[in-house]
This record gives C-alpha cells, sequence and structure tokens, in this order.
C-alpha cells in the first residue's frame, strides 16, 4: 500500500519511556529506550462553567463541571486499559495488522514477561536471539554473544582473542558471526543481495575495521569458493563464500547468507560470517552448522528449516 507505515521505532503506550519496533506490518517484540527529551506540556486550558462565562467558580456551577470532566476521562482511560489488557492476553486473539498511526492498535508486549512456551529467552547463553528479525542462531562451543560491540549488528564471536597481525594494539577473534536487518537497498532478491553483500562482509572483516584501521594488512586478493541457494528457516535464500588473503596473518573465509524473515513485511536478512584461516581458525564446516540451525523464534526447538551444505 502506498500510504503504508514504514518499518521503525515508534513510542510505546504500554510501556512508558520506551519505543517499539515496527516492521512494516506487525508490532514485534523488540524494544529500546527513550533518548530524545520528552515534550514538555504546559497548563490546560480553563474550562468554562455551565454558564460559559468560564469563571469556572464554584458558585456558579464551574466546580461542577470540572469534576463531572475528570471523572469522565478517568472512565475512559480505564476503558483503554483495559483494552491494552485484553489485546496482551495469550487467549488466542490476534491484533489487527495496522500501522502505528492514531488508529492502529498499541503493543502491549511486556519486556519483564516470560518467553512464550518453545520460544528461547534472550538471557540464554547458547542461543543468540534476534528478536527484531524473528530468528534464533546457536552460539558454538568457545563461543560468546558480547554485551556491547562496534558493530551495529547482533553478534557472536568466539571467546578467545588474540593481537591481530596488522596492529598488535587491536584485539581480533577467530571467528565472527553477526544477523542484520538488510538496509538502505531497494534490492529484493536474496541471491543479488548476497553477492553484492559479501564484498562488504570481506571489508569489514579484513580489509578495515569499523574505526579504519587494517589490522589483518588488508586484503591483498580473494577467490570465491561458493555461490548457491539455501534453505534457511523454511524460507529460500542464497550465500556466498569467499577465501580472503591478507597483507599479513592467515587471512580467512567469510560469507554472506541471505533470506527472507519469516516474520513482518519478510525484509531480507543478511547474515555475514568470518573465519581466520589456519590452524587456530574455527572449522569452515561450524559455518554450515550454523546455517542449518537457524529457526525462526517460534519453532526453536523442531523443524524450522533445513539448511544446505556447502562444500569449501
Amino acid at each position: 500500500m502506498s500510504n503504508a507505515t514504514p518499518p521503525g521505532w515508534y513510542p510505546d503506550a504500554a510501556t512508558p519511556g520506551t519505543e517499539r519496533w515496527w516492521d512494516g506490518t506487525a508490532w514485534t517484540a523488540h524494544t529500546r529506550p527513550i533518548t530524545s527529551v520528552p515534550q514538555q506540556f504546559g497548563p490546560p486550558e480553563p474550562v468554562a462553567n455551565a454558564y460559559g462565562d468560564g469563571s469556572g467558580s464554584a458558585a456558579t456551577g464551574g466546580g461542577t463541571r470540572i469534576v463531572a470532566l475528570a471523572v469522565a476521562a478517568l472512565v475512559v482511560v480505564g476503558a483503554a486499559v483495559t483494552g491494552a489488557v485484553l489485546l496482551g492476553r495469550g487467549d488466542g486473539g490476534t491484533q489487527p495488522k495496522a500501522g502505528p498511526s492514531s488508529s492502529a492498535p498499541l503493543p502491549t508486549a511486556d519486556r519483564d514477561s516470560p518467553s512464550p512456551s518453545g520460544s528461547p529467552a534472550e538471557g540464554d547463553p547458547e542461543v543468540l536471539v534476534d528478536q527484531l528479525n524473528g530468528i534464533t542462531l546457536p552460539i558454538p562451543d568457545g563461543w560468546e554473544k558480547p554485551e556491547s560491540t562496534g558493530e551495529e549488528a547482533l553478534t557472536m564471536r568466539t571467546v578467545d582473542s588474540y593481537n591481530c597481525p596488522g596492529d598488535s594494539s587491536d584485539f581480533c577473534y577467530h571467528g565472527t558471526v553477526t544477523t542484520r536487518t538488510a538496509s538502505g537497498t531497494d534490492i529484493t532478491s536474496a541471491e543479488e543481495l548476497a553477492k553484492r553483500d559479501i564484498t562488504t562482509a570481506a571489508d569489514s572483516a579484513y580489509e578495515e575495521d569499523i574505526v579504519g584501521d587494517r589490522i589483518h594488512g588488508g586484503i591483498t586478493s580473494h577467490r570465491q569458493l561458493a555461490s548457491a541457494s539455501v534453505s534457511v528457516a523454511g524460507r529460500t535464500g542464497h550465500q556466498v563464500r569467499w577465501r580472503v588473503t591478507t597483507g599479513k596473518g592467515p587471512g580467512g573465509y567469510v560469507q554472506s547468507l541471505v533470506f527472507p524473515s519469516t516474520v513482518g513485511s519478510e525484509s531480507l536478512i543478511v547474515v555475514r560470517y568470518a573465519f581466520d584461516a589456519g590452524p587456530d581458525g574455527p572449522p569452515l564446516s561450524l559455518m554450515d552448522t550454523i546455517t542449518e540451525a537457524i529457526r525462526p523464534i517460534d519453532d526453536s526447538g523442531t523443524s524450522g528449516g533445513v539448511g544446505s551444505s556447502v562444500a569449501p
């Protein structure tokens, strides 16, 4: 629809002080604190009394009028709160899929509510939960999901780090996997986007870091190992894998995996892999293992999708 509300962060009326992500079709469970300064409102306009003289005097009936209006306002607020609670009940009812406009249903999910049956908790150390895109990824043994990184994307990486071969003052990791929503592009084909994204994936892993340092001495050459269709979480996607040679160190393997989300407007999801080459890097087969185990959030314990193995 031409007048559809675009995906974005909007105030969450159910949880004051937070914003909730609207994916273009429905509210998601992804929230964040509101960082902007709230608008300051002035005092209310005086209410005219029953005789229309604006005095608001109890002697002329103005006080009674104000009390009546206040009681009516409380009744309206109570009805709104009751409606919000009913919309949030897990009794099988569904909310209408409308944009975040004045007539749209407001999100009612509680950030502190327990996870639905079968859904992993974000605090699970063995699962990387991408609430925004509606998927989960298994965290391999010896890996972690750091609380803070320079990446805007959701990240998991090897626990062990080492001094970067191109800049010994920085730390590098033998393996990293990130997941993000494709943005800043009008490409709708998973294959086309994967072929376009692999260069960015390689550059961000082995050419320059987020501050512009060439921590691996930069990429001197690359060789494509695979470009193939793959099924992920019940959706058909595409992945491209490169072997990159760097100015310093053993170089590595990078992969761009692109597939449509199972939620909302089915925006394309980009999962980037970066594994160091050499004996200290993760086995290349782990890329396929992670891909095969990607699941929709509501199907984490079942056959949410089977990935295709790609030979190096």
